[in-house]
C-alpha cells in the first residue's frame, strides 16, 4: 500500500512539473526591401556630359543633332550641345548651347530639337558610362560616353576632330611668317580655306594681300587637304596641302588657340601663324541655305574614303594631260 502512495506522488510531481514548461515560438516578421527603381532621366543625369562617339554609330540615316554634335549634355529637361571645336571647354560653363528640350519615358526619350524637330528614341544602357540611342524610324544608333566635365579631356577631343575645327571659320589669314626658313612659294599665300569635300578638292588658298574681306576674296588655288597623326603623340597633327597640280606642302600643325594654328614647313623650316577669321557656329537646320549650314560629322573611315576618292579623281585628271 506505501508503495502505491509513493509511486502516485511521484507521477504526481512528474505531471506537475512537466505541466510548467511551455515552448514559446517567436517568429520575426520578414521584411522585403524592394530594390531602388532606376529611371532613364537617373541615367542620363547621371553624367554632366555625354560624348557622342561618331565612330561607333550605325544606320542610313543621319539624326541631324547628334550628327553634328561632339558633346551632348541633359539638364533639367533642357537639352546643350557643344557643336563647335572652337571654345569647346568653354561655351556655356562646358556643356555648350543650349539647342531644345527633352522628356523621358521608361527608357524612351523624346527630344526636341529648336531646329531639327522632334525624335524619339529606344535607349539601353550598354555599361555604366555608355547607352545606346535607337531611332525606330530610321534604324539610325548612336553611342553616347558619360564623363564629368571636370575628368572630360576636351583637349583630346579636339585634336581628335581637328579636321572639323578648320572648317570652323570661313577663312584663315597669314599674320606670322618666321624670318628662320627658305624662301618658298607658300610664302605668297595669305588665306587659307577648308571646306567639306567637293567635286575638286576641300581647300583653297589665295595670295591677296593681308585685311582683304572675305567676301572679296580670290582664290587662286584649290586641292586636297588631309589631317594626320603623329605616331606618340596625340596632341599633334600633320597637315598636307595637295594642290591640283603636281605639287604639294606638308606641315606640322599646332592649334595656339581657338582661333590660331601654326603651321611649320618641314621642307624649308619655315613657320607660319594663321588666324581664323569669320566663326562660324554650327546651329542652323539643314533647310536653311546660308554659310550656317551644320557640317555633319562623318567616320574617320568615310572621312579618309572620301579624300582618297578626290586624290584618285585628281591623278586621273594629271594623267589624262
Amino acid at each position: 500500500m506505501k508503495t502505491i502512495k509513493l509511486l502516485s506522488a511521484f507521477a504526481l510531481v512528474a505531471t506537475l512539473c512537466t505541466s510548467c514548461y511551455t515552448e514559446v515560438v517567436i517568429e520575426d516578421d520578414i521584411v522585403v526591401v524592394d530594390a531602388p527603381v532606376i529611371t532613364l532621366n537617373d541615367v542620363l543625369n547621371d553624367y554632366e556630359i555625354w560624348y557622342v562617339d561618331i565612330n561607333r554609330s550605325s544606320g542610313n540615316t543621319a539624326i541631324p543633332f547628334l550628327q553634328k554634335a561632339f558633346t551632348i549634355s541633359f539638364r533639367n529637361g533642357n537639352i546643350f550641345a557643344n557643336n563647335n571645336l572652337s571654345g569647346i571647354g568653354s561655351n556655356g560653363g562646358g556643356f555648350g548651347i543650349d539647342v531644345g528640350y527633352y522628356d523621358t519615358f521608361n527608357f524612351e526619350l523624346d527630344a526636341f530639337h529648336d531646329l531639327d524637330g522632334s525624335y524619339s528614341f529606344d535607349v539601353r544602357q550598354l555599361s555604366v558610362n555608355e547607352i545606346e540611342l535607337f531611332h525606330p524610324n530610321t534604324g539610325a544608333t548612336y553611342i553616347l560616353e558619360g564623363y564629368q566635365r571636370s575628368t572630360f579631356d576636351y583637349d583630346l577631343v579636339f585634336y581628335e576632330n581637328i579636321h572639323y575645327f578648320l572648317q570652323e571659320f570661313e577663312a584663315w589669314e597669314k599674320t606670322y611668317t618666321s624670318d628662320e626658313g627658305t624662301i618658298n612659294p607658300f610664302d605668297n599665300e595669305n588665306f587659307l580655306q577648308f571646306l567639306p569635300a567637293g567635286q575638286s578638292g576641300n581647300f583653297r588658298s589665295s595670295e591677296d594681300v593681308n585685311g582683304t574681306a572675305i567676301d572679296n576674296i580670290f582664290w587662286d588655288y584649290d586641292g586636297i587637304y588631309d589631317v594626320d597623326d603623329i605616331p606618340g603623340n596625340l596632341y599633334q597633327k600633320t597637315l598636307t596641302l595637295d594642290y591640283n597640280f603636281p605639287d604639294n606642302e606638308f606641315f606640322e600643325l599646332i592649334v595656339i588657340d581657338d582661333e590660331t594654328i601654326e603651321l611649320f614647313q618641314v621642307s624649308t623650316g619655315t613657320t607660319y601663324e594663321f588666324k581664323g577669321r569669320g566663326y562660324i557656329q554650327f546651329r542652323t537646320s539643314e533647310e536653311n541655305k546660308d554659310k550656317n549650314v551644320p557640317k555633319y560629322r562623318k567616320k574617320t573611315e568615310d572621312i579618309k574614303k572620301d579624300i582618297q576618292a578626290l586624290k584618285t579623281k585628281k591623278l586621273q585628271k594629271l594623267t589624262a594631260l
